[in-house]
């Protein structure tokens, strides 16, 4: 299958990403303003992505990124090795006081009828540090890497990490990868040195370089300034004001040949309706809906992410894909932390309807 896409068969690297990696402080159903203890996950949007596509999928990834010279950088740079990614760093010295940080997320589950928390501490960020010339792209990409990776939340922390994006985009696109990008649209982040104009005015420049993009109607509306269509979703698991925004995506990044998102119904933080749509080369695909029980949902979207480009990497059909990037995220959601810990032969099984029934 080629969903109107150029995917080279083979390479040294098939997936590389572009992003931060920060550390995530979990102290599971406890709020943070009573928790006396919690888990550290290793994380970051585009990250999760690689980790994914290595630990579950057996993919040959690596990640460009910035990395701290210090406990926390080691912690972060053990669990990247452990996860099967090979990393690219730019190396930064901590000054034993005020960094450069590994940012943290901190975020407690929720339970029932209370949702889920999260903030951040990303002041003096090393990932928002990174800047165009911090990477050799052509080593990078000169092992024939098949797929490049980045997103919002990393166009988003500085003046220099969209520049980044755009510079190693660039390079991809030279050296024949297929390019993809998730929207992640964070206002929070925005707003610190821009907002809203400022979003666009980075995302645009970057989406035009994109041949895969990931992000729902909102996100193409605020982080894109796409106009939606005169329809309202008579639910989150509606997927046609998505659809109705294809024209637009078309007519303003001609060069997107796929889009595609999850759907989402919460009924509490513990339970939710699980869908997925993607718009590939001119045509609609969807995944049937499933019920889940979440015990962390911090993630299911790059898990998403990871089983739909795995799909289009080994040639799934449009079906397949958007089959094996819903089954991932929902098995994801069943794991503590933002990154994998399914097998391919789970995710296979799921998305051709398989149960919870006990594995003997």
């Amino acid at each position: 299958m080629s969903y109107g896409l150029n995917i080279k068969p083979a390479g040294g690297l098939d997936f590389v990403s572009l992003g931060a990696l920060v550390h995530r402080l979990d102290p599971g159903i406890i709020p943070f303003r009573k928790a006396t203890e919690c888990r550290i996950h290793v994380s970051g949007g585009e990250f999760n992505c690689a980790a994914n596509l290595a630990d579950c999928f057996r993919m040959n990834t690596g990640v460009a990124t910035a990395r701290v010279e210090y406990p926390i950088g080691d912690l972060i740079a053990e669990r990247v090795k452990a996860m099967g990614v090979k990393p690219f760093y730019k190396v930064f010295k901590h000054d034993g006081v005020r960094g450069p940080n590994h940012a943290t997320v901190y975020s407690d589950q929720g339970c029932g009828v209370r949702a889920p928390v999260v903030f951040y501490n990303r002041s003096n960020e090393a990932g928002g540090l990174l800047k165009p010339g911090d990477f050799n792209w052509a080593e990078i990409f000169g092992q024939g890497t098949r797929w490049f990776h980045s997103g919002g939340i990393f166009a988003a922390l500085s003046e220099t990490t969209g520049e980044l994006i755009i510079e190693g985009m660039k390079a991809a696109k030279a050296a024949g990868a297929i390019t993809s990008f998730d929207l992640n649209f964070r206002q929070k982040l925005w707003d610190i040195w821009g907002g809203q104009d400022k979003a666009l005015s980075v995302m645009k420049r970057i989406v035009e370089r994109v041949d895969v993009l990931v992000g729902n109607e909102e996100d193409l509306q605020k982080g894109l300034g796409l106009k939606g269509p005169d329809v309202h979703a008579k639910n989150k698991l509606d997927s046609s004001v998505f659809v109705g925004m294809m024209d637009e995506v078309v007519k303003n990044f001609p060069k997107v040949k796929v889009v595609a998102t999850t759907l989402r119904e919460v009924h509490s933080t513990n339970r939710h309706s699980w869908g997925a749509v993607a718009w590939m080369d001119g045509k609609t695909y969807s995944s049937p809906t499933c019920e889940l029980d979440v015990y962390d949902r911090i993630g299911g979207g790059d898990g998403f992410a990871s089983g739909l480009f795995y799909g289009m990497m080994t040639g799934a059909t449009p079906e397949e894909c958007v089959k094996l990037g819903w089954a991932h995220g929902a098995l994801l959601t069943t794991f503590p932390g933002d990154t994998t810990m399914a097998t391919v032969e789970q995710v296979k099984a799921f998305a051709k309807g398989g149960s919870a029934r006990v594995q003997r």
